[in-house]
Formats: C-alpha cells, structure tokens, sequence
C-alpha cells in the first residue's frame, strides 16, 4: 500500500476505516485498490463503500457483507456453508420473508421472552405446515439479534433440523434421554457464533415416553439456565402426544397453521388441548406451503 494511503487509513477513526479493512481481509480489494479508493472517497465525499463501489472494485452485496460484520449482523452469500436454501434468515436477511420473520421475533420478545422466559415450543398441525422451516428459521432470527439461541429438535419421529443445517449428528435428544450420551451432542452452527442445534438423535422406539418422564423436565431446566432462547420444533400434532409432553415442558407454544390448508377448528382443537398440557398459547402464525 502507499504510505499516503496506509497513514490515511490508520488515521480514520470511523465506520469506512473500518470497511474498508473488512473488505481487504476478505481479498475483495488489494493495496493499490485500497489508494484509488481513499482518493476517490476524498474528492467526491463518498463513503468508503460507495467509493468502491463507484470504481467498480466491489459489488453492492460485498458492501452488505461488510457491514453486517461491522455491526455483528452474520448471515451468507448463497451457495456458503450446507444450509438449505429455504433458510431466508441465513441468506436472504434483507428480504420481505427474513422482515417478516423479524417482526415474530419483536412480538415474541414483548410477548413472552421479556416476560423471563426462556423457552417455546413451535408446532404445526401436519408435517407438511411449515413449523419445522418457520423454527429453524426464528432460531437464526434470534441468534442474529445476539441472544444465545438453543434450538431443539424434538421431533423423534421425523426430525429435519440437522438436515437444514448441513449437519450430520450421531446422536442427540433421544440418546441423552435414554442415558446414552451427554451435552456434547449439542452442535455448533457454522458462520452463525450465537446459534447452536440440539439434533434429534437416534430414531426411538417409543418417542412419546421418552419426552414424558422426569429426565427431560431435568435437561429442560439445564438448557433455559444456560442459553437465552431455547426454541423446541416439535413433532406434529396430529403425530401424537409428543408434542403435547415438550409444549407443557416448554410452558409455552407458538401455533403454525398453513394457508388455505389448515383448517381454524383444528387450531382451535391444538390450541384447547396445549393449555391443558400445560402450555401457555402465545400465538399463531400463518405460513405459505
């Protein structure tokens, strides 16, 4: 870098000194890229970003890359990491979809975690309702505001969780229940610091008991002492009474119904039966199928 350059950027005290750090780390721009840059943003008074992006060296997501490490906002470029593409809060956070999902979070966080809880369960009505894609992505949602985020997979008949992150577990809720593993199954997800996953595990016989007894009242406590936010994606409702013993656990369910699938007196029917578990019904959501 020349030195006119190399003092102008240590000099700089604000965001753009720091952009501009940001994207020579990430190899978008070289010493000399660097020097037409804080020349350009000299003569012109732009921004670092829109300097660079005026001169054709970085493109607008580069800039949006940039600034959500600046501000400690993770999220990827599509075709990062193995996660599925559905998850719009990991790849398309400035989306209507990753918005919508924001304001859930808002509500949530108002209705019930400001509350001093820990916990909530999410379920659906059918496998096919969305509640699985609408947890996982809340989990991110969470994680990105910078609470420590839990995300349980208790769906011990059917799980999905690990395959949306692009995880392959060999064991998880079920194993722990059964006494055959610790809290190590609990997972790391990648690129995303504040976000872990609790996988389901080995596929259970009787999936039902397992969530019923007292280890997992014990393990419940353990996870809301320690993270922020423990989101649980439970089995479907019509499955069984599995997600009935998590809800009642949880002490609280968001309700996820599909459009123009769903019927109301079925939600009614979920709703009336979770408070009798134990659950306080916080909402509902209606997704697209």
């Amino acid at each position: 870098m020349h030195p006119s350059a190399r003092s102008a950027l240590s000099a700089s005290q604000g965001l753009d000194s720091r952009m501009g750090a940001l994207l020579r780390e990430a190899g978008k721009l070289g010493d000399d890229d660097a020097d037409r840059v804080l020349r350009t943003q000299h003569d012109l008074g732009l921004r670092f970003g829109e300097a660079a992006v005026r001169l054709g060296l970085v493109s607008d997501e580069d800039i949006a890359q940039a600034l959500a490490q600046q501000f400690s906002y993770p999220y990827l470029r599509k075709g990062e990491a193995c996660l599925s593409p559905r998850l719009v809060a990991a790849y398309e956070p400035f989306s209507p979809q990753a918005e919508a999902l924001r304001a859930i979070r808002s509500q949530l966080m108002l209705r019930w975690f400001a509350r001093g809880r820990r916990a909530l369960a999410v379920a659906g009505l059918a496998p096919e309702d969305g509640a699985s894609l609408l947890t996982a992505n809340l989990a991110l949602a969470f994680s990105q505001l910078g609470e420590q985020t839990l995300l349980v997979d208790a769906n011990l008949r059917n799980p999905r969780q690990h395959e949306m992150f692009g995880l392959r577990p060999r064991q998880g809720l079920s194993d722990l229940l059964a006494g055959r593993a610790e809290l190590d199954v609990i997972m790391r997800v990648p690129a995303f610091s504040d976000l872990s996953l609790m996988p389901a595990g080995t596929l259970p016989p009787n999936p039902q008991e397992l969530l019923s007894r007292a280890g997992f009242r014990t393990l419940h406590g353990q996870l809301a002492a320690r993270y922020d936010v423990v989101l649980y994606d439970l089995p479907p409702y019509a499955a069984g009474a599995d997600a009935l013993a998590v809800a009642g656990r949880a002490g609280g369910v968001l309700l996820v119904a599909c459009k123009d699938r769903t019927r109301i007196a079925d939600v009614r029917l979920m709703a009336g039966q979770m408070a009798e578990a134990g659950a306080e019904v916080v909402g509902s959501v209606m997704v697209e199928c």
